[in-house]
């Protein structure tokens, strides 16, 4: 009963907080999506960092360590570097732009008889495709989760239920993670009860109150979800005999050599280094969300002034790189101790499947009745701020881009009313759940969506950046980009088997194919390129632009330099005091802990460089 308490205290604050919004969203769609462009860079950082404490990211990392040790989770924690660039490089540019969504960009920074057809296409692409797969993958850790604790059939009438189960069964879709020891049809059942109420309260919210109450629940469920991480991890520590004995423990339940590597930052070398770093050096630029497209250039927007975004991205990179790596470690070696396995079943997606609920299973049998609800209301929580995030980015491209510009003013010529848009938004939130919906049902792991997201967009990282950084970037660059994406990455699939070269063959293909098209078609206009360099003030290779508003021509090569040193030293400061926290936790068996206190020395050094170069507004 306390759990439930917990958990409908949440739900309660999180519907308050969209009604107390309602009134401010309404007035239009700059309020409903941006909250008026007032927010201080700690909210909106806190906010990116909520969103991407996804439900199920806790998930994917428990599996991503008992398959391959902690320096597997470089994939996660090398797109530090984008969310860096994001608030040092490129967030001072979004905020001047003064669009609502990314896709709106496109007419700003392009010209051509195709600028109004590559938004569409990409509010379509970004708002739909990309945006409801995310959505799905949190979905389906969002049933591995309440399957775990949500017994709908043992607390509803039994003709209400009896009725649900019918039709669940009618529509022949099965949803279950085999976590429980129900039968298919219940589980499947009790899954789409949960996922209907906590959605339904998701959308609640968020579709009412707009970014400001997407923004003020995101900063409570951050909150929450770390308070109960760190609780979480204290008791499983405890269970699988302190922290000080968990290296040995792993040594004598599976052998040095798979504590070796499995207590790794880094690759053992030998055939895995190559690989390792190729991806390394890859995937934190070609990704779909390079320059902070979509949610993360929505909180940008929505900052104050530009020192509130660098802030923003500092905060959200150390929030989600350092501090959520340091509690979820010991929670996820904890498991190898308490849930142990047999090394020779490492491989297969339903090991790796296996392996992520346990994260979830944790909870249910080690943690004690209020902690454990408060744990779940941080699970929750991170699903609900994932969710809200995604309906009001998709919502954002449907109400902006598709209905206002599209339909309204291309094809009706008429310009619809501040109100009757905000309701377009809010329906669009529907529209986007059910997309997303339909995805999860045919999902398998977290991380092999997770891997096929990766690579479909890495064939649109260099587009995004470079058209902030170069100007010669036009219409067709990232029309080729798209097109190049779509049609390698099917080929990569039936041709390729390793991962790594996947990444490797689209990032350069898509690139070359891009770089070609941009230098063999004709630039975008004087008039528009003058424009946008004067509001904007990109940084990056502007000269012709720079020189014909009267700027020195190297004028922007010196504010990207400038964000760049900051974006290296703050990145300096999260990594070392996160390579160094997480040495000193867990060393290497017979390895020393000095390094791990030399790093952490170091780290701590540059913390006041670091926040002098948040707080420097040259640009």
């Amino acid at each position: 009963m306390l759990d439930l308490l917990i958990v409908l205290a949440f739900v309660a604050y999180s519907v308050s907080a969209g009604f107390r919004s309602q009134k401010k969203a309404s007035e239009n769609l700059e309020e409903y999506f941006l909250a008026g462009r007032s927010m201080p860079g700690w909210k909106a950082g806190m906010s990116m960092a909520a969103t991407q404490y996804a439900a199920d990211t806790p998930l994917l990392v428990t599996g991503l360590i008992a398959t391959g040790g902690i320096f597997l989770l470089w994939r996660l924690w090398i797109y530090g570097l984008a969310f860096l660039m994001m608030g040092f490089i490129l967030g001072p540019a979004w905020r001047r732009a003064g669009i609502l969504t990314d896709a709106e960009l496109t007419e700003t920074r392009y010209s051509g008889k195709g600028v109004l057809a590559l938004r569409g296409l990409k509010a379509i692409y970004y708002g739909t495709v990309i945006n409801c797969t995310v959505m799905a993958m949190v979905l389906v850790a969002a049933t591995r989760i309440s399957e775990t604790f949500l017994y709908w059939h043992e607390w509803l009438p039994a003709g209400l239920y009896g009725g649900i189960l019918a039709a669940v069964q009618a529509v022949g879709v099965p949803l279950e993670s085999g976590a429980t020891d129900l039968t298919v049809w219940v589980a499947t059942t009790n899954n789409v009860i949960s996922i209907f109420v906590i959605v339904a309260f998701t959308t609640l919210y968020s579709a009412t109150g707009g970014l400001r109450s997407v923004i003020a629940t995101d900063v409570v469920q951050f909150t929450i979800a770390m308070i109960a991480t760190l609780i979480y991890a204290i008791v499983a520590v405890t269970e699988a005999g302190g922290l000080g004995s968990i290296v040995e423990q792993i040594v004598d339940r599976y052998g040095i050599e798979y504590a070796r590597e499995t207590l790794s930052w880094t690759p053992a070398g030998g055939e895995a280094l190559l690989p390792f770093l190729i991806v390394i050096g890859l995937q934190w630029f070609f990704q779909v969300n390079s320059d902070g497209t979509g949610y993360l250039a929505q909180r940008t927007m929505s900052c104050r002034t530009r020192a509130d975004a660098k802030m923003a991205g500092f905060i959200m990179t150390a929030a989600q790189i350092l501090f959520r790596s340091l509690f979820w470690l010991p929670i996820t070696l904890a498991l190898l101790i308490v849930y142990p396995f047999d090394p020779a079943m490492i491989g297969g997606e339903q090991f790796v499947a296996n392996r992520e609920i346990l994260f979830a299973t944790g909870i249910r049998d080690l943690l004690p009745a209020g902690v454990r609800g408060l744990m779940l209301t941080g699970l929750l929580a991170a699903l609900a701020s994932t969710i809200d995030t995604h309906l009001s980015w998709g919502a954002s491209y449907w109400s902006n881009d598709v209905y206002l510009r599209i339909v309204n003013k291309a094809w009706l010529k008429r310009e619809p009313k501040s109100r009757e848009l905000v309701i377009v938004a809010r329906l669009s939130n529907l529209l986007v759940l059910a997309i997303a919906l339909a995805i999860m049902a045919n999902l398998g792991s977290i991380q092999t969506a997770w891997y096929l997201t990766l690579l479909f967009g890495a064939g649109m990282g260099a587009v995004l950046v470079l058209r902030w950084v170069w100007e010669r970037i036009n219409l067709y660059s990232e029309v080729a980009s798209i097109v190049a994406s779509l049609i390698i990455a099917p080929i990569l699939l039936l041709t390729v088997e390793q991962e790594w070269l996947k990444l490797l063959l689209m990032s350069a293909g898509s690139t070359v194919v891009m770089v070609a098209v941009t230098l063999l078609t004709r630039p975008t206009s004087d008039t528009i390129r003058d424009r946008f360099y004067t509001t904007v003030r990109p940084p990056g290779f502007w000269r012709r632009a720079a020189a014909r508003a009267g700027n020195p021509a190297s004028e922007p090569i010196r504010r990207l330099l400038l964000g760049v040193k900051q974006v290296l030293l703050s990145a300096a400061t999260v990594y070392l005091l996160l390579v160094g926290s997480g040495k000193a936790m867990f060393p290497q068996p017979g390895e020393s802990v000095v390094l791990a206190w030399v790093l952490i020395v170091l780290g701590l050094a540059t913390i006041p460089f670091t926040w002098r170069a948040i707080r420097t507004t040259h640009d």
